[in-house]
């Protein structure tokens, strides 16, 4: 760090290391010195909420840091002008500037009108499924001339399976912010403007260029004078508001006339480009990113490997954003990552984890999901940055998706299509059953593989191209978190080409099932564990075995759920599978035990005690004996994943105590006493009269 005297005062500029330093010019550095020396200037008053003006609030700020919810108070009062998406207000506005929707309406439809002609010319050619990717290719490289809200709009057309093919979605989502950075003096003065305080009030130091640029800002690195902490200093873009309000005042009149006469396109493309519009004017409040960033934090950071910036309110306000500096390597840097002795696959896992729980515990997540906006710091912590797009999954839609995933499992795909209604995929009156066939013929191909060998991305295009043509309308949410799964993957496929995210998802969702007592999600476990009044062991050792993979997976929380259910009003028929169920395992049990200590007695007692009987204690086939070995082992094996649990505890079994001390369970616990009873008193008797037959089960 270099300081740049002026004035008899000093103010701290930070040079780049000596290989940056190599490529910054000289001249720009001189310029960036003389823009920040330390003169006396007069500043705008600023208004604190008691009406005192900026001196006492400046005298706080340059002391420490004010109260925190004082702090973001005022800091919401400076952004107080920041502008909302309105059509109307909009649709004012430019209505009384022809010659500037003149200019920017023929540069955008010169740069779509000839991309428009090559569609339509490779239509009348034949070849408009064989240049897809050309012409997807072309796309990308327009949305990024027309600058940052094409740019945008194109990022957001890469989450939308419904509107467009998959190598449109698939080019589109490598779209970057690659956008000129803006001069350093309007940031300056923006910064200035922004808190009403000289900028050597705030920072004792700043870099002299951008660290780095987006589309709607760009970010420095400064250092705060009155504590010393490394901090980010984002800043917005200046006349952004004027650019993207026009844009999207053209755009939204080619979606009414798309509407209207273009019937390829089912979507409501008017709701679409509306609520994407909201979603970037929200970018454009700072305040409300740091808003969003606390909120984030408070609800994921929880976990030791989550790592989110705090905020700095009395350094924030509309245009101006001041957040804890992470140092860090960007999740796409392999190499990197490795050099600092992590693993990308560890840092992947982390970020699927921390995706399901924003999709499907908490419903709030982060909605611009790029390798920019995920950082693995020297810690081994995965940080997320840029909070300024973010949404929220309905909680109907939370569990419908778990219950989508046990659908699919049992490739009940009649379950699966209905599935859409609650997802608000479909609308009610759509009839699904013509979408059932295209379900079967796609997941049945996907299926023959298991879990662990399933790709996302796979199945995201696959059913991407059902979605497209079908008269589906995908929720963003659904759209943000799919495309945030398959950047996850992405990514992890550098470093090992065989992970699969669905493996890697596959305990949580298992975890969910066991642990959840939401009523849903109760009935999905039993639709997954029960089948034509057979229990599957099978699936539920599957679950315990994904579910403890998860680490806040609890034995004891595993038991709850069912038990709820099965003590419930409606658990009549799920009583009656268990009374069912008991009696079998309890039986195998039994018998199992008979003939694991016949197997231990010596051949010379065998025939003293059976009276010569060579064949044993028990007479029935090799195949019914060998699946009631099986299912004893399998239930005792399953005891053992419950016992091994990291959490186990004895009072485990409190629950089913107090369960059995209840009137209901009483009863419940009767009938299955009884009715084992009568089983193994009908096998014995089976066994007493039964003529011992050729093929039956030899134990020795």
């Amino acid at each position: 760090m270099s300081l740049v005297s002026a004035g008899g005062q000093s103010f701290g500029l930070w040079r780049h290391g000596s290989n940056d330093c190599k490529t910054r010019r000289k001249t720009k550095s001189i310029a960036n010195a003389a823009l920040v020396e330390a003169r006396p200037r007069a500043v705008p008053a600023l208004r604190d909420g008691s009406g005192s003006s900026s001196g006492s609030v400046q005298r706080v700020l340059v002391a420490g840091r004010t109260d925190d919810l004082q702090a973001e108070a005022q800091a919401m009062t400076r952004a107080a002008n920041a502008s909302v998406y309105s059509p109307e207000l909009l649709a004012r506005k430019y209505s009384s500037r022809p010659v500037q929707v003149l200019r920017r309406t023929v540069e955008i439809l010169v740069a779509l009108g000839s991309f428009a002609l090559k569609l339509f010319i490779d239509q009348r050619n034949g070849v408009l499924d064989k240049n897809k990717r050309k012409r997807a290719t072309e796309l990308r490289r327009i949305f990024t001339r027309l600058g940052p809200t094409f740019v945008k709009l194109g990022q957001g057309l890469s989450t939308r399976p419904d509107i467009c093919p998959p190598e449109y979605l698939e080019e589109l989502s490598e779209l970057q912010d690659a956008l000129p950075t803006f001069p350093d003096a309007e940031a300056f003065a923006c910064i200035e403007r922004e808190l009403g305080i000289p900028l050597d009030s705030i920072f004792s130091a700043i870099s002299a260029s951008p660290i780095a640029a987006a589309s709607l800002g760009q970010v420095y690195k400064a250092q705060l004078k009155y504590s010393g902490q490394t901090v980010a200093v984002k800043v917005q873009r200046p006349g952004i508001e004027e650019s993207i309000g026009l844009d999207f005042y053209l755009i939204r009149g080619l979606g009414i006339f798309i509407n209207k006469y273009v019937d390829i396109i089912t979507s409501d493309v008017v709701a679409l480009i509306d609520e994407f519009a909201r979603r970037v004017y929200q970018e454009l409040n700072y305040v409300q990113e740091g808003q969003n960033a606390r909120r984030f934090k408070k609800l994921y950071a929880d976990k030791e490997d989550v790592l989110v910036p705090d905020i700095f309110w009395d350094y924030t306000s509309g245009k101006v954003l001041t957040m804890d500096w992470v140092d860090g390597v960007k999740l796409n840097e392999q190499a990197a990552i490795e050099r600092q002795g992590l693993k990308v696959l560890d840092l992947v896992n982390t970020g699927i984890q921390c995706s399901l729980r924003q999709l499907l515990e908490y419903g709030y997540f982060h909605a611009d999901p790029h390798p920019g906006n995920l950082l693995a710091t020297p810690e081994g912590k995965l940080a997320f940055l840029d909070f300024g797009m973010m949404s929220e999954t309905p909680e109907e839609a939370r569990f419908a998706i778990i219950g989508h995933v046990v659908h699919m499992v049992n490739r009940d795909y009649e379950a699966m299509a209905r599935d859409y209604y609650a997802l608000d995929f479909l609308s009610p009156d759509v009839d699904v059953s013509p979408i059932i066939p295209a379900l079967r013929n796609f997941f049945d191909d996907a299926l023959n593989s298991t879990v662990s060998e399933l790709n996302f991305k796979t199945i995201v295009d696959g059913l991407g191209a059902v979605l497209y043509q079908y008269p589906f309308n995908v929720p963003a949410y659904y759209a943000l978190i799919l495309r945030s799964l398959t950047v996850l993957e992405g990514l992890a496929l550098y470093a090992d080409p065989n992970f699969k995210v669905l493996a890697a998802s596959y305990p949580y969702f298992a975890k969910r099932l066991l642990t959840d007592p939401n009523p849903y999600l109760r009935d999905a476990l039993i639709e997954l564990l029960f089948k034509d009044g057979r229990f599957r062991w099978t699936r539920l050792e599957n679950l315990l075995v994904q579910g403890r993979k998860d680490r806040d997976f609890s034995a004891k929380e595993a038991l709850q759920p069912v038990l709820k259910l099965l003590l419930g009003p409606e658990g009549e028929e799920l009583r009656n599978l268990v009374i069912k169920e008991s009696v079998r395992v309890t039986e195998a049990v039994v018998l199992g035990t008979i003939v694991d200590t016949y197997n231990s007695i010596p051949d010379f007692m065998r025939t003293l005690v059976f009276n010569g009987n060579t064949r044993g204690p028990l007479v029935m086939s090799d195949t019914e004996l060998k699946s009631m070995i099986e299912l004893r082992d399998q239930v005792f094996r399953i005891w053992g994943l419950l016992r091994s649990s990291e959490n186990f505890d004895p009072t485990l079994l409190q629950p089913v105590v107090q369960v059995l001390q209840q009137p209901e369970g009483r009863i419940l616990g009767s009938r299955v006493v009884g009715g084992i009873t009568q089983r193994l008193a009908a096998r014995l008797l089976q066994q007493v009269l039964r003529t011992p037959a050729t093929g039956s089960a030899s134990i020795s």
